[in-house]
């Protein structure tokens, strides 16, 4: 499109583009007729050049934020100014009505002499030593692995490692070439993981809350909050400088302990795990260190008791009476889940386990704990999801037991057991076989059952018939909704991102549960969906536009007054070490009111997503869900910074656009940023 004005419209504004253009400072092509082209919207152009002309802005179609990004590019501060001030209109530092409260981050505190001459006098040779010297197995595209960062840990010498893939197969160690290619990529994970912990101190790495205290996780030390009724919520405790990473936290703020009521703080730092006391009023004691000896997956409390997994096989108990620590071999495990005092293991042979920990009962030869099998897949598949519902306890049919669990093959089952056949064990009541993945994800409440595969976080759910709050079969389960919870991760995500950053579903089972959708590693929004039929309830921005580098959600509870109930809460931390409340009860209430039947927008819509994505390029893996890796036109990553994965396909992508700008002449003579100009 063509457009005529006069030079003097042009450069009325100083140091703008156009000045610039006309001064020729910046270098332009000129056609036959003498006019200059320059490849950009036609359209905004025209809104601009309108502007230039008049002084006044002519809006029509065009996007508030697409026009200010034209106006950016092409130098035109008062338009900007207009526009910056008729978006931050739209936008509120102090959040819409879901915004409940705003925490700043606490005072780190500072490492000790020896830590800090350690920390800087660490060196590369260091890094090789840890990860064992004979390199590492890489990850195969599309396998089912640990964190590469853990696996450096792992005590079993390189010679028998291996990759499991998704069909069963095992591959063996590549060689010796190939496997010091590897060694040198798992050392430049090592070296980045090493510096991101450093160059954001205060970023937080893990959010998880009990009761009306909540524990909050940065790289190096842990921090409490708690919620009285008339102060709202407080700092109350910080933890001492720890040289190791933290990678998991665990809280209990309801000790069943006369002696001892104060709360309990856990924090896991790769296969060490240290245990504080803390008072109400912030005074605390380290209660000691143990180590599970493998990197520790899962930390959590059961009842006083606190426990650790680790997906080699291993479970490490604490029992608060006895103050003894106890570590148990078991089977591989892949997935668990508590029910009351019952801690169930889903295991890589297809069985599912369970130990009493209210009991924390130990076998007399070995004084080991006493885990007991309680199912066995038919299939013999790997449990890979859990969920345990306890149904209300009656005088008439006593307290049944409900598991769903699914599998690598993608079969989800239910089993049940009743109060008269506790000897029998369960009893298989459903099989549901609709998903081609690995299940990841399996949720039975009392109203719906949830499953989700790791095909892009694929959901399934159907609505659950029950008599007298027991399942039943007439009719039987039937289909509800079938959608997708899209959530991309990082070519090199920290050790603790997938669970400080899970999609859920929340919720206690007799009440609504909600999916909690990250799209992308690097965000500061994050969408709220039903997890029945994946309606969205709301969308939460940050409100001073820092990334969400963690989040839970958690229900604290009411204040004594008469009529008060406890409240659903969205805590969400920030890479500036920040903690925002959103009131989920509230945003339930909105959506339930204002709902007419039908079903709304769920995930983030084609142009959403799109806006998400202008700071991410997508990866060529060929894994089940797709990484996705930092634009080159955002952040600068050296090669050696590529994951093993994507890598080659990244690469490739490199060569190919080389060879096109190659064959294609002037056309496509320069392509670098968003603010430059492609010439013809």
């Amino acid at each position: 499109k063509r457009f005529s004005t006069s030079r003097h419209t042009l450069i009325w504004i100083p140091d703008s583009f156009f000045t610039s253009m006309l001064s020729g400072r910046i270098s332009s092509q000129m056609d036959e007729t003498g006019a200059i082209f320059i490849d950009r919207d036609p359209v905004i152009f025209s809104v601009i050049l309108n502007f230039m002309r008049t002084k006044e802005v002519d809006f029509g179609n065009v996007d508030i934020s697409a026009l200010r990004h034209e106006a950016e590019f092409f130098g035109i501060t008062p338009l900007v100014s207009r526009l910056t001030l008729c978006e931050d209109l739209e936008h509120a530092s102090c959040g819409d009505v879901l915004f409940h409260g705003y925490l700043n981050p606490p005072e780190p505190p500072l490492p000790p002499p020896s830590a800090e001459k350690k920390r800087h006098s660490t060196s590369v040779v260091d890094l090789v030593g840890a990860t064992g010297g004979q390199g590492a197995c890489a990850r195969s595209p599309g396998s089912i692995s640990r964190h590469d960062a853990e696996s450096a840990r792992s005590s079993r010498p390189v010679s028998e490692m291996c990759v499991t893939v998704q069909s069963g197969e095992h591959r063996p160690v590549r060689p010796a070439s190939e496997a010091l290619l590897c060694h040198s990529t798992v050392l430049d994970k090592m070296l980045i993981h090493h510096s991101t912990c450093h160059d954001e101190p205060l970023k937080v790495t893990m959010v998880r809350g009990h009761h009306n205290w909540l524990c909050v996780a940065y790289p190096h030390f842990v921090c409490c909050f708690r919620m009285k009724d008339t102060a709202g919520w407080q700092l109350r405790w910080t933890s001492p400088y720890m040289e190791d990473v933290v990678e998991r936290v665990a809280i209990n703020a309801k000790v069943l302990n006369p002696e001892n009521p104060n709360k309990m703080v856990a924090a896991a730092m790769g296969n060490m795990i240290q245990l504080w006391s803390v008072a109400d009023d912030g005074t605390s004691r380290e209660i000691g260190k143990f180590s599970l000896n493998v990197s520790v997956d899962s930390l959590f409390f059961i009842g006083s008791q606190l426990v650790a997994l680790s997906q080699t096989g291993k479970v490490g108990v604490w029992h608060a009476m006895s103050q003894h620590w106890q570590i148990q071999d078991v089977v591989p495990v892949s997935s668990y889940d508590t029910a009351g005092s019952f801690l169930l293991l889903g295991c890589e042979n297809g069985s599912i386990y369970y130990i009493d920990m209210q009991k924390f009962p130990l076998r007399m030869k070995d004084n080991d704990l006493l885990v007991t099998e309680l199912y066995k897949d038919p299939s013999g598949d790997v449990v890979t999801a859990l969920s345990v519902y306890l149904t209300p306890k009656t005088s008439i049919s006593g307290n049944w037991i409900e598991i769903a669990y699914g599998t690598s093959s993608g079969t989800v089952r239910v089993i049940v057991q009743h109060p008269e056949t506790v000897g029998s064990g369960p009893q298989l009541f459903q099989t549901f076989t609709v998903h081609r993945s690995p299940v990841i994800k399996v949720m039975l409440s009392e109203k719906h059952l949830v499953s989700v595969c790791s095909e892009y976080n694929h959901v399934r759910t159907w609505s659950v018939t029950r008599f007298r709050g027991m399942i039943s079969t007439q009719p039987g389960s039937t289909p509800l909704a079938s959608f997708k919870i899209v959530s991309l991760e990082d070519v090199d995500p920290i050790v603790s991102y997938s669970a400080s950053n899970d999609i859920g579903p929340y919720g206690e089972q007799d009440d609504q549960q909600v999916f909690i959708q990250k799209v992308v590693p690097e965000t500061n929004q994050l969408f709220i969906r039903l997890s029945s039929n994946g309606q969205r309830v709301c969308v939460i921005k940050s409100v001073d536009s820092f990334n969400v580098s963690a989040f839970c959600v958690h229900e604290c509870e009411g204040s004594n007054r008469m009529g008060s109930r406890p409240r659903r809460y969205l805590f969400t931390g920030h890479s500036n070490g920040a903690i925002q409340m959103w009131d989920l009860t509230t945003a339930l209430d909105k959506m339930v009111k204002s709902d007419q039947g039908t079903v709304k927008d769920g995930g983030p819509t084609a142009k959403e997503l799109v806006k998400l994505l202008e700071q991410c390029d997508l990866s060529s893996s060929r894994s089940p869900t797709p990484y996705v890796s930092p634009a080159p036109s955002v952040c600068n990553i050296a090669p050696s910074q590529l994951g093993p994965t994507t890598g080659p396909w990244v690469k490739q992508s490199e060569t190919d656009t080389e060879r096109e700008g190659a064959t294609g002449g002037d056309y496509m003579e320069t392509v670098e940023t968003d603010t430059q100009i492609t010439r013809i």
